[in-house]
């Protein structure tokens, strides 16, 4: 059978697999519907190619179609622009993009996610192999004069989270969480650590990183000062995780100004203290990442106001 014959990096993926120019934006995604990389397809660069359309039992592609600006005249508007994050190529000390084992949060998401590059195998990019020995390095970028100055909030959650992942992928994973201090201060999320520790086997070591280096065989070694004990230690790992500072999504703040919605020094928007959903602007509601560093529990909740505020703006204009 014929297939479509462009491969182009998946960005999904954050480029650790490969697509085709046809594809579905993600796997369970709701509408599960296909699209077309117009830039990277054959037909759009060359006129020539048309196999998926050929291939296509139910004739649902279309060539013709093309994309067109909707006008719509609304009661309120609700920012959720989520976020972005930081690229660690500047923290040189962790050799980020010179260390091919040094990952971040995100591309380990991916690799161990079922529907990822490796179907969920947490295969080592230098190699391909099975990664036993994963250090994670919290606060990268973040709770840093010289970067973020903020701490991101969710990235010690997901970190333990990422370790019970790799440990039950593999039973002889074993993960060092290497952290300032460790801030779970959620319902449960002190428990959630104790759980990780005591039944996954997850070393956590209080101290920062100070270098990563390119140790034999591409393994990552990491140099740090354990606060605890105040000696100066290395330990070498088949991979690096770094926990990447959080940063408003990259439009955000280009967005709030066309909108005339007031941003912090960081591109975060400003809502009224009294009434958390609203922004300076009436009618126009936030939630989630767009106001700050916050966890999805609490993006849902501030989702359901901003909602309520909404519906209770347009409701009592009609």
């Amino acid at each position: 059978m014929a297939k479509c014959p462009t491969k182009v990096a998946d960005s999904f993926n954050v480029g650790l697999g490969e697509r085709k120019a046809i594809y579905l934006y993600f796997d369970q995604g709701i509408p599960s519907v296909m699209t077309i990389d117009e830039d990277n397809c054959r037909y759009f660069a060359t006129g020539k190619c048309k196999v998926c359309e050929k291939m296509c039992k139910k004739g649902a592609v279309d060539f013709e179609q093309k994309d067109h600006r909707v006008s719509l005249d609304v009661g309120a508007i609700i920012l959720a622009t989520g976020l972005s994050v930081m690229d660690p190529t500047p923290l040189t000390q962790y050799g980020y993009g010179r260390i091919p084992n040094v990952i971040t949060g995100l591309e380990y998401e991916r690799l161990i996610n079922a529907t990822g590059p490796t179907g969920g195998h947490l295969l080592r990019p230098s190699d391909g192999e099975l990664a036993h020995r994963v250090g994670f390095v919290q606060c990268a970028g973040s709770r840093d004069l010289n970067h973020c100055d903020y701490c991101s909030s969710v990235c010690c959650m997901y970190s333990i989270k990422d370790a019970m992942l790799g440990r039950e992928h593999d039973p002889e994973s074993v993960s060092h969480i290497f952290h300032t201090d460790l801030r779970n201060v959620g319902k449960w999320f002190q428990r959630y650590q104790i759980r990780g520790e005591e039944e996954y086997g997850i070393k956590f070591v209080r101290g920062r990183i100070a270098e990563i280096q390119h140790g034999p065989a591409d393994n990552p070694v990491l140099w740090y000062e354990d606060t605890r004990t105040r000696e100066v230690a290395s330990l070498e790992v088949d991979l690096v995780v770094l926990a990447t500072a959080a940063l408003p999504s990259l439009d955000a703040k280009e967005l709030a100004g066309t909108l005339g919605v007031k941003v912090d020094r960081y591109g975060f928007v400003l809502t009224d203290d009294a009434t958390p959903s609203s922004t300076n602007v009436k009618g126009i509601y936030a939630c989630g990442f767009c106001k700050g560093p916050c966890d999805i529990p609490e993006s849902v909740a501030q989702a359901s106001a901003a909602a309520s505020s909404a519906s209770t703006r347009v409701l009592g204009n009609k």
